[in-house]
């Protein structure tokens, strides 16, 4: 009789469609936590991002994921995931800073739960979600508002509750296998410097004709103005011009296989840096374990590679060349002025001006780095009350480019406080945005960049505040940034480049929009690896550095450039639309789905269009919409990265087939045939 009743009970419960499913629980950590693409160091498995027990607001946890912002992980579950739960939080372990962090999970691409901005000390919350019928799970922790600095977040306890027997498994959509488009340059020669160039009356002139084609190769420059010479072997020109004036040059190599000419304009005024700055920064690279010697083997490595060919010339030392606060490493230790208040070098760097002559003799110019506060941002000797000295210092060592960072400007933004310096912090971001003081010390340094007698590229680090686009022009500035600082993760290549239309407007020769420096090859600010970023995303972002007319500087660590990076960074044609003379920055005029077309109107009257996908599927379709960016008629439309023209279209009539990957691009030239 009793068997009967359960019997029937059973039966009942299967008929109401309520049938009873075993479950097992899958923690994170037991899956593959290598495919997460996250802003710094490795995903920590039951560990800390620094390899430290998990702690949160005092709580350990012995299990978890952790992890560093902007970071993704992306699960299969199939539809076999009941719900799943963690605690999170920011890890103890960066005590002292001041990070802030978003925790997100979105299923099948739908938010389902956000913990809000989380900071230092905040007690860990709870998650828990249901994850029916979803088939494709994401774990996200994004930039709490502040920049990704130290954002050291923990998923803790995290796990699921599954159907007994499920598989759960990691994976990254994008394709790591790298492939090269650009092709190798003829043997005969070919020009590629900018056709424009800007200098004031009266300071030294430097340039070296950028060319490609088997050496020897002999230059010689036809019209050069009264005061210029150039050196047949390197295609070098220097000297001064006294007068203002607009002079038309004509540039030629010729080597045993042939000869090239291009036309050069000389601008001799006002304005400087017509085209974006071509070159490669330390910072990227280097972080604070930057030396002398190691910028010397950056400006040889950039001549080494054939770089310096296809245009690119600045060697910009970021921050670290001073002496530290701090003090902890002995080169760092020392008086940071001398009686008269001029800034002293640490001793990786004994002879500034000897590396400036260095790097001058080849033809290169040099950069340098300082903060208007009393401190960099990692702790150096800022100009702050020594303004007037250290303008006069770059100029006697010979420097050609000035990085300007905010960095501590906050802590004095209303005075020196007590007036001690040290109660400052070198990090103190609040303020920037005050139209009247944030931009005070900008335009102080400015001014005085302006009355030396050589010309300084001036190039405003201050992430965007206040609008800066609006105003650098009026504090003498050629260049700015306009977002915190990049990562080498896709999340943080994408919001910056979707941030880039607002300021487009604004510029025009010898006034850039900074969306910050290329994060291609070995990369790790002290810590080196091979970019996180993905090959189709590095052509996307060099496709959209290019169409923004940003300005181009290689963070990584040039002697150890593998064939698919130096393929990137010598693209001609790619180069060619962001040294566009007539200073356009190309903007999105359509938006499909995750496509988005960007268009820049090119100096010949043609257009580069890049057809950007920034979503996790394949773009294919043909398409039809010119009128909506601005093209009509019959075109050639000619691939940038193959270098070839790729179809002739009446773009009235005829839509163009499109096939991009997931996070690639199309990047094209469209040539009227009217």
């Amino acid at each position: 009789m009793l068997k009967t009743k359960i019997l029937l009970i059973a039966v009942t419960f299967l008929l109401s469609g309520n049938i009873f499913k075993a479950q097992s629980t899958v923690w994170l950590d037991q899956l593959d936590l290598s495919v997460v693409t996250q802003g710094h160091g490795k995903p920590g498995i039951n560990t800390s991002v620094d390899g430290k027990p998990i702690t949160i607001a005092g709580e350990v946890f012995k299990r978890g994921f952790g992890t560093h912002a902007e970071s993704s992980l992306l699960i299969k579950l199939n539809g076999k995931a009941k719900s799943f739960s963690a605690m999170v939080g920011m890890d103890d372990e960066i005590k002292g800073q001041n990070p802030a962090a978003e925790f997100e999970i979105y299923g099948d691409n739908k938010k389902l739960w956000s913990s809000g901005v989380m900071k230092l000390g905040d007690k860990a919350k709870p998650v828990s979600v249901s994850l029916e019928g979803v088939k494709q799970l994401e774990l996200v922790v994004t930039d709490g508002g502040n920049g990704p600095y130290y954002d050291h977040a923990d998923w803790a306890d995290a796990k699921f509750e599954t159907a007994v027997g499920a598989k759960l498994t990691t994976f990254n959509p994008i394709s790591s296998v790298p492939y090269i488009l650009t092709p190798k340059p003829a043997a005969t020669p070919k020009i590629n410097s900018a056709g424009v160039y800007g200098v004031r009356p009266g300071s030294p002139f430097l340039f070296r004709v950028a060319a490609t084609g088997d050496r020897p190769m002999t230059f010689t420059a036809k019209n050069l103005p009264k005061g210029l010479t150039i050196d047949s072997e390197t295609g070098i020109i220097t000297g001064k011009i006294d007068s203002k004036g607009s002079y038309e040059v004509t540039l030629n190599a010729k080597n045993t296989k042939g000869s090239a000419s291009k036309k050069l304009k000389i601008e001799c005024g006002d304005r400087i840096a017509l085209t974006p700055t071509m070159g490669w920064n330390s910072w990227n690279c280097f972080g604070h374990e930057v030396s002398a010697d190691k910028v010397k083997r950056a400006a040889d490595a950039l001549i080494k590679s054939g770089l310096i060919n296809h245009g690119w010339n600045y060697i910009n030392i970021d921050d670290s060349w001073q002496y530290n606060r701090d003090g902890k490493d002995p080169s760092f230790q020392g008086k940071m002025r001398d009686e008269n208040g001029y800034i002293l070098t640490n001793s990786k760097f004994p002879d500034m001006k000897g590396l400036a002559d260095y790097i001058h003799n080849n033809g290169l110019k040099m950069g340098i780095y300082s903060s208007p506060g009393p401190w960099t941002c990692g702790g150096c000797a800022g100009s702050y009350g020594y303004e007037k000295q250290d303008a006069e210092s770059y100029t006697k060592w010979g420097v050609d480019y000035l990085k300007y960072d905010w960095c501590s400007y906050g802590g004095v933004i209303d005075g020196l406080p007590d007036n001690d310096p040290d109660k400052v912090p070198s990090l103190a971001f609040q303020g920037g945005g005050d139209l009247d003081k944030g931009v005070k010390p900008f335009k102080l340094m400015g001014s005085l960049l302006k009355q030396q007698p050589r010309d300084i590229v001036y190039n405003l680090c201050q992430y965007g505040m206040g609008d800066v686009w609006k105003w650098g022009d009026e504090v003498n500035a050629q260049s700015w940034r306009t977002t915190n600082d990049i990562t080498d993760t896709w999340s943080s290549v994408k919001n910056i480049a979707l941030a880039q239309d607002k300021a487009a407007p604004f510029a025009k020769p010898g006034n850039r929009n900074d969306p910050d420096m290329l994060v291609v090859g070995v990369v790790g600010w002290g810590n080196p690896h091979q970019s996180r970023l993905k090959p189709d995303e590095q052509y996307l972002h060099m496709s959209l550095w290019s169409i923004f007319s940003a300005p181009l500087l290689i963070g990584c660590d040039l002697e150890k450039l593998d064939d698919f990076t130096l393929n990137l960074l010598t693209n001609d044609e790619v180069i060619t639309v962001n040294q566009d003379a007539l200073g356009k920055q190309g903007v999105c005029l359509q938006t499909i789905g995750e496509l988005r077309i960007y268009v820049k109107e090119l100096e010949d009257g043609n257009k580069a269009v890049a057809f950007a996908n920034f979503g996790r599927e394949k773009v294919k379709l043909p398409y039809k919409d010119f009128k909506k960016i601005g093209i009509s008629g019959v075109q050639t439309v000619r691939d940038l990265w193959r270098q070839k023209d790729i179809t002739e279209i009446n773009t009235d009539k005829k839509g163009l087939p499109l096939d991009i990957p997931a996070h690639g691009v199309a990047y094209y030239k469209f040539i009227s045939l009217k």
